[in-house]
């Protein structure tokens, strides 16, 4: 009898609770389940053999480079996280976020993000660091990636993502592209034992770092690395930057917070002193660039008479450029095949006009179909010089 009581107890309450809840639930706003039919339900079935997700940093006045960077490398197997500097203007935030938000194709594939809450990054101090790892950390818990590529609204791709997409199927899924050193030189008295400290940690407003009086000795408990900030980080890497479960990428983090361009040096050391991932580098940022007189620490602008030793080089992406340089129509229209505004050439877009053969949209037929061209096995060439076994017994030296 009491097994029946507590039964027919129990049936009501729940009948009387699942009345209570549902109008709740259909009260709720429609638009914050998202209910869009959209090509994100198609991202676990892994149409593309790989799959990078990017973040592009712009600053003041970066709003037309960005806009034209996001064309040119878009693809809708690849994942686009943007951070536009907190103290960009109003108008810029605002611009980029229209643009992104008024593509169709954008809107379609659910794949390009805007961080919400930005942060002001300094030059040389550790902000720009601190976005990075932010951005890994956003992307890890957002989708599902093979690597990380970070850049600058100044670079472009010398590829079109098909070609990229094509070139790093083969290889093994753990490889970290970061150019590396240890032989600081200069680095040692003007960047490693200086103390700084950037007011962007903790200001609105954007000032330049300021130095501490007393110098610090150089570190005992690992080993120092320096190298280019632009760096191809494979998803587990990423990871362990982030969670960091033998605690080294938090205790170097501390240690670089006061570290002058930090952005050349964390990843170099977190890799190159651990025992997991030393063996996982290549030494190699894949960019093109070319440097000024020493010390070399600004790149030179690009133009069209660097326009046949980037292709030489055979690297995926090249910086800086100057907004709206000749040597960006050349590229767009040669290497990738990109005409009045649209999207690079790729497999995955929609043709109008048989004289160019433009990709301007998206279909749904066309999704998880590949079209390299040149372009990939340029790059095939040059990952196949730095992948020999032998040059892994020489990483981290």
């Amino acid at each position: 009898m009491g097994i029946k009581l507590f039964m027919i107890s129990f049936m009501v309450t729940s009948i009387l609770f699942s009345l209570l809840y549902i109008p709740t639930k259909l009260t709720t706003p429609i638009a914050k389940y998202n209910p869009v039919i959209n090509l994100n339900m198609l991202k676990d079935l892994k149409p593309y053999p790989v799959t990078f997700a990017y973040l592009i940093s712009a600053s003041r006045g970066d709003a037309k480079r960005l806009t034209r960077l996001l064309k040119a490398l878009y693809h809708p197997g690849n994942y686009y996280l943007i951070h536009v500097d907190s103290d960009a203007p109003e108008k810029e935030h605002r611009e980029i976020a229209e643009f992104v938000s008024s593509d169709p194709v954008f809107g379609l594939v659910g794949n390009v993000w805007i961080v919400g809450k930005p942060n002001l990054v300094t030059y040389r101090g550790p902000t720009m660091l601190a976005t990075t790892l932010h951005a890994m950390a956003i992307l890890l818990r957002t989708c599902k990636w093979d690597w990380f590529i970070n850049l600058s609204a100044s670079d472009y791709p010398l590829v079109t993502q098909d070609d990229l997409i094509d070139a790093f199927s083969t290889l093994p899924r753990n490889l970290n592209f970061i150019q590396h050193s240890s032989r600081l030189g200069w680095k040692l008295n003007k960047r490693a034992k200086p103390i700084m400290i950037d007011p962007g940690l903790y200001s609105l407003n954007k000032s330049e770092i300021w130095w501490v009086i007393k110098q610090r000795s150089l570190p005992t408990a690992f080993k120092l690395y320096t190298g280019s900030a632009w760096t191809i980080l494979s998803r587990s890497f990423a990871e362990y930057s982030i969670v960091g479960w033998d605690n080294l990428p938090r205790t170097l983090l501390l240690y670089y917070t006061n570290f002058v361009s930090s952005p050349e040096g964390y990843f170099q050391t977190v890799i190159c002193n651990s025992e997991d991932y030393k063996n996982t580098t290549v030494n190699h940022d894949l960019h093109y660039i070319t440097w000024d007189t020493p010390p070399k620490q600004h790149p030179r602008s690009l133009g069209v008479k660097d326009y046949r030793r980037m292709i030489l080089s055979s690297r995926p992406f090249a910086r800086k450029f100057k907004r709206n340089d000749p040597v960006l129509d050349k590229i767009d229209r040669e290497l990738l095949k990109r005409y009045k505004g649209q999207f690079a050439h790729g497999g995955w877009c929609a043709r109008s006009g048989k004289r160019h053969g433009t990709c301007s949209g998206f279909q749904n037929g066309n999704y998880g179909v590949l079209r390299p061209g040149p372009g990939s096995r340029r790059l095939q060439n040059l990952l196949t010089k730095l992948l020999p076994e032998k040059n892994f017994k020489r990483q981290c030296r």
